[in-house]
């Protein structure tokens, strides 16, 4: 599927970068095409306007140095068609200057090829027809003057810069494919690597519902066997299901949760809040646990701990760590809870005596369904989730999350979250 995107994304992009390529070579060609013809045009309508007729011979109003181009000459058509020259012309070159000039339409600049020749036409009508010229075949009345300028320097030019384009176009086309290839295997990158996060994620979750559907079904077909029996004698049975379905629906939870905050469907409602508080609550709400796990919670809080969070986010983030804390850490062990004001943030760690986490565990701790030890994960109902979302509430709260090892045994969490967090 990625080979074939790939391949249409960089056919795109090729197009797209061909298209522009030939838009700005075509607008190069027809403005240069443009500079050189009107400059030449502007000579040749500027020649004929200096000519007029004194005394019956045609002489220029002024010695413009449009008159001295060597290149342009003048033509006069007179009342019967026929066309002569103003200067002496070689008359064996009359019969391609006819058919040069045959057709041409009145003010109208028209280019022309003879003989490997290009020229460039004007005809336009004399101001004062009446006007006689007096020639070696007597009177006659001058009706239009023609100007014919040959521009085969300006062709010449045209034609090397339609092949620099061309040869530019087809070197280009080579440059354009493989830097659109490149583009599009980069643009790809997070794309596949979203992909294959998605598909793990969708493998892990299956995997990771699939044991307490399994567990449910075979504890569901067991009690179908014996419809005789009470309540009392499937009491066991009752209670694998009950169990799985409270895992299952644990773990749906966070999946929910963190499904909504990869579509940013989650807002953090940020208030000011008292840090100290919602830290005693939720101790108070494990002390107990801990007790019953034969494990000791003890609690260091400082006085002034208010800052900007959302309360809710707050509590979940430390039910996470210290639940966290009591399934991995074997009786009898501590636990300890700090929190502190420092500079402009609050700091809050907590610690456990338990086996600490291996050290090649350390950097995928807070990665989705990562767990270091499975089967001791899922003998405690963990779901490998629960530090994927303490990190995320952390990074919503702007602060930073990270664990260590501590050197007397256990680990240590420790956020930082910040007092005043702008947004």
């Amino acid at each position: 599927m990625f080979k074939r995107t790939l391949r249409r994304l960089s056919a795109m992009n090729s197009i797209v970068f061909l298209l522009i390529f030939v838009f700005f070579g075509t607008v190069i060609y027809g403005f240069v095409s443009y500079r050189f013809f009107d400059k030449v045009d502007e000579a040749m309508f500027l020649k004929i306007k200096n000519y007029s007729i004194v005394n019956g011979k045609m002489v220029p109003y002024s010695r413009s140095r449009f008159l001295f181009d060597p290149r342009i000459f003048i033509l006069i058509r007179d009342d019967w068609g026929q066309v002569s020259t103003i200067f002496p012309y070689d008359q064996d070159n009359m019969e391609n200057l006819l058919e040069l000039i045959a057709e041409v339409q009145p003010y109208q600049f028209q280019t022309r090829t003879i003989e490997n020749h290009t020229y460039r036409i004007l005809d336009i009508p004399y101001r004062n027809p009446d006007n006689i010229l007096d020639t070696e075949r007597g009177p006659i009345v001058v009706r239009g003057l023609i100007a014919v300028s040959i521009v085969d320097s300006e062709v010449a030019s045209l034609r090397d810069l339609l092949i620099v384009i061309a040869s530019g176009l087809v070197i280009g086309m080579i440059i354009i494919v493989f830097a659109s290839y490149n583009l599009a295997r980069r643009s790809m990158i997070p794309i596949q690597a979203s992909w294959e996060k998605q598909q793990q994620f969708v493998a892990d979750a299956s995997h990771e519902l699939r044991t307490p559907l399994a567990v449910v079904t075979s504890n569901a077909e067991l009690i179908l066997r014996h419809p005789a029996h009470s309540v009392e004698e499937e009491s066991i049975r009752v209670t694998n299901i009950i169990r799985e379905v409270r895992r299952m629906t644990k773990l749906v939870s966070n999946l929910l949760t963190l499904a909504r905050s990869d579509a940013n469907q989650i807002e953090i409602k940020l208030d000011l809040v008292n840090g100290k508080e919602v830290i005693e609550t939720v101790t108070e709400l494990f002390i107990p646990l801990a007790e019953m796990e034969g494990l000791t919670l003890q609690v260091n809080l400082g006085e002034q701990l208010e800052l900007m969070a959302d309360k809710e986010r707050l509590h979940q983030l430390l039910v996470i760590l210290l639940d966290n804390a009591i399934k991995y850490t074997p009786p009898p062990g501590q636990l300890l809870i700090t929190g502190s004001k420092q500079g402009g943030c609050m700091v809050i760690t907590v610690e456990d005596s338990g086996p600490g986490i291996p050290t090649k565990d350390l950097p995928h701790v807070f990665d989705r369904f990562y767990r270091g030890d499975k089967a001791r994960s899922r003998e405690k109902g963990g779901t490998g989730l629960g530090l994927s979302i303490a990190k995320w509430i952390v990074d919503q709260h702007g602060g930073k999350i990270d664990v260590v090892n501590k050197s007397g045994g256990g680990a240590k969490f420790s956020i930082v979250l910040p007092v005043k967090i702008n947004k």
